[in-house]
C-alpha cells in the first residue's frame, strides 16, 4: 500500500491550497481516508476524514467551514481543499487510510500513512 500526499506549499494568510493524496495497493472504495497534521513541537492531530463511499465526513472544529475533504474513487484520490488559511494551520499534513473504521478521529485507527506534505501559512 502506498499513499502519496502532495500539494503543500507556502501561502499567505487568507489564501487557499488543495492537498491531494494518491492511493495504490488497496481497494480504495473500501477504506476510509483521513487527513492529519503535525505542527512543529506538537502532537499529530486529526483534521478530516471521509468514509469509503463519501457518505460520512468528519472535521475537527478548528477547520469546519474552511476545509473540505472529498474523494474520487475512480481515481483512487482523496483531496483536502483548504481555504481562509491561518498561520496556525502551518503543519505537515498526512493522509491516512483505515480498513477498519468508516471514519475515525483517532490516529491508531488508521492502518496506512503517507509521507506528508508541508503547508506553511505566513502572516
Amino acid at each position: 500500500v502506498q499513499l502519496q500526499a502532495s500539494g503543500g506549499g507556502l501561502v499567505q494568510a487568507g489564501g487557499s491550497l488543495r492537498l491531494s493524496c494518491a492511493a495504490s495497493g488497496l481497494t480504495f472504495r473500501g477504506v476510509a481516508m483521513g487527513w492529519f497534521r503535525q505542527a512543529p513541537g506538537k502532537e499529530r492531530e486529526f483534521v478530516a476524514a471521509i468514509s469509503g463511499s463519501g457518505g460520512r465526513i468528519y472535521y475537527v472544529d478548528s477547520v469546519k467551514g474552511r476545509f473540505t475533504i472529498s474523494r474520487d474513487n475512480a481515481k483512487n484520490m482523496v483531496y483536502l481543499e483548504m481555504n481562509s488559511l491561518k498561520p496556525e494551520d502551518t503543519a505537515i499534513y498526512y493522509c491516512a487510510a483505515s480498513t477498519r473504521y468508516a471514519g475515525s478521529y483517532d490516529a491508531p485507527n488508521y492502518d496506512f500513512w503517507g509521507q506528508g506534505t508541508l503547508v506553511t501559512v505566513s502572516s
